[in-house]
């Protein structure tokens, strides 16, 4: 498939122009290594010059030192101190169960676009982004980058993606938390299927490392309203189970699980200061994000 149609399926023109003039700022202090809008935790005068690291894939070209790779024949990017950029990391779920419902509602699809909208967003505003995707294990990452070049390799990845695994959220999370090294921004988009219990304990290690969680609850609309009628088939997408049953005899266990299950979630959130946002997918994704920045901006202001 061409680029230009990769890139189609996952930026909408309508939802980049929503969100266009609503920059995403961290919460709180950010450590970075380029010259940027927000504020570091580092001491320094302005933009004060501060040393060098070696050049890494991803990084912008514009702020190697020149008279170093000279001299020394490497490249070296100059760090700043005070005024820096930020990372943020896209953690998208690609199990089996982000595989439900058909067309722009489909989970896995609906949550891609989510992802790559910010992280367009992102990187225009001289900020960088990555992108990982797991089901039970960590199974791909576009390592951060700021360069509009970052979105092509991360549409190009999804175009990649074959939800067939169950999911250990749990775990791949741990795992994350053991890469990322600074502080930085950790957005995940998820149904958050799963052991909340072993969430928690990975939610936690990245609050201790100083990380801004977020996380992305996509629901289809199916999943909150459970609105059938008539005898139906349900069928496992994790597990290679069927059953058929009348829906009405389950929707009100089924909502009551459901309630139980996101009640439990959001007390996990509050306890360890991490945001959450439940997303039902039948919504047009633009209004979903222009809603989120519009709140996070309202937010940043009252810190």
């Amino acid at each position: 498939m061409a680029k230009s149609s990769v890139l189609s399926r996952y930026l909408d023109p309508e939802t980049l122009s929503r969100i266009a003039e609503r920059p995403i700022e961290p919460r709180g202090l950010v450590v970075g290594n380029l010259a940027g809008a927000h504020r570091s935790p580092l001491s320094g005068f302005a933009v004060e010059f501060a040393g060098h690291r070696e050049y890494t894939p991803g990084d912008d070209p514009k702020h190697i030192d020149w008279r170093v790779y000279f001299t020394r024949d490497k490249y070296f990017i100059k760090q700043y101190e005070m005024e820096t950029n930020f990372v943020c990391h896209l953690v998208l779920d690609v199990s089996a169960s982000m595989r439900y419902g058909e067309g722009d509602a489909q989970k896995l699809l609906y949550a891609s676009r989510l992802a790559t909208a910010l992280a367009y967003s992102i990187v225009k505003q001289s900020d960088k982004v990555s992108l990982a995707t797991f089901d039970e294990r960590i199974v791909g990452f576009v390592p951060p980058s700021n360069s509009l070049s970052q979105i092509v390799r991360m549409t190009e990845h999804l175009e990649e993606i074959r939800p067939v695994q169950k999911t250990d959220l749990g775990g791949c999370l741990t795992e994350f938390a053991g890469r990322a090294r600074r502080r930085e921004i950790v957005m995940v988009f998820s149904d958050l299927f799963g052991d909340l219990e072993s969430l928690e304990p990975a939610l936690q290690r990245l609050r201790y490392q100083q990380h801004e969680v977020v996380l992305f609850q996509i629901m289809h609309h199916d999943e909150l309203a459970f609105e059938f009628r008539g005898g139906i088939k349900f069928l496992g997408l994790e597990i290679a189970e069927e059953l058929l049953a009348q829906p009405e005899d389950l929707r009100a266990a089924y909502l009551a699980a459901v309630r139980q299950f996101n009640d439990r979630l959001a007390e996990i959130c509050h306890a360890n200061r991490v945001e959450r946002i439940l997303v039902d997918t039948s919504r047009n994704a633009g209004e979903t994000l222009v809603d989120y920045l519009n709140r996070r901006s309202l937010l940043n202001r009252g810190r």
